[in-house]
């Protein structure tokens, strides 16, 4: 009898000794994997921002040399009034195209996600109290219904080819993830673009679902240019 408990006793502390050595394999093998992830990840962030460093030096030269391109345009078109026409022309498309700095009058707009203690909160789901892709659709569309010649929102040029859409929890424009508050610069007359922010104008929408919006005429607005270009897959010109 006291043979068979000692085996008993033997065979359990054999048994916790095996659950105790796997469970520290385990565990080192968990730590190594959370290493060797966390290398990986460092590494991966090291090439991002590296990438992200001679974007950044490519467009800052890009930049310059469009400066010196326009600056040689100018010289040469000075005593010629066909080039002069011409270089008028160029600015033009580029202002709609979005590719160049612009400055004028016109309106500065933000809007802001309501706030959490909004009473509205009581009453509508938390998606209907934030600002949507479809809200800055919207806005943007009736600014250039309005007249605007040139609008921003965060920093990102709105052109022909700008696309805003949701990306979770924030909106991207141009590629770019932006998120409230939104700051709308718009160039035009400031009356004429005023009617956004006037009775039946999509501002006083925005504002009965809670966003808080603000809206203010300036003498001056400078909107940047949109630099990132375009790559058509499929559009080719006419030859």
């Amino acid at each position: 009898m006291i043979k068979q408990t000692e085996a008993l006793i033997l065979g359990i502390m054999c048994s916790i000794l095996t659950i105790g050595i796997c469970v520290q394999i385990k565990t080192v093998n968990i730590s190594g994997t959370t290493t060797n992830s966390n290398k990986e990840l460092n590494n991966l962030k090291t090439q991002v921002l590296k990438m992200k460093e001679k974007c950044d030096d490519i467009y800052e030269k890009i930049d310059v040399s469009q400066k010196e391109l326009e600056k040689t345009r100018k010289n040469i078109t000075n005593n010629d009034e066909e080039l002069k026409a011409l270089e008028e022309k160029i600015n033009n498309y580029n202002i709609l195209s979005g590719f160049t700095d612009v400055k004028g009058q016109g309106v500065r707009i933000t809007l802001t996600d309501a706030d959490i203690t909004n009473p509205l909160r009581k009453l509508r789901e938390n998606k209907e109290l934030i600002i949507h892709d479809i809200d800055l659709l919207l806005v943007v569309n009736e600014l250039k219904i309005s007249g605007a010649e040139a609008i921003e929102i965060n920093g990102q040029r709105i052109f022909e080819n700008t696309a805003i859409s949701c990306d979770g929890n924030v909106v991207a424009i141009n590629g770019e993830k932006v998120s409230s508050p939104f700051t709308i610069n718009a160039i035009g007359f400031p009356e004429r673009l005023a009617t956004i922010n006037g009775i039946g104008g999509y501002l006083s929408a925005l504002e009965g679902d809670g966003i808080k919006t603000t809206f203010k005429s300036e003498n001056e607005i400078i909107i940047s240019k949109y630099i990132r270009g375009n790559n058509f897959k499929y559009a080719r010109t006419i030859k």
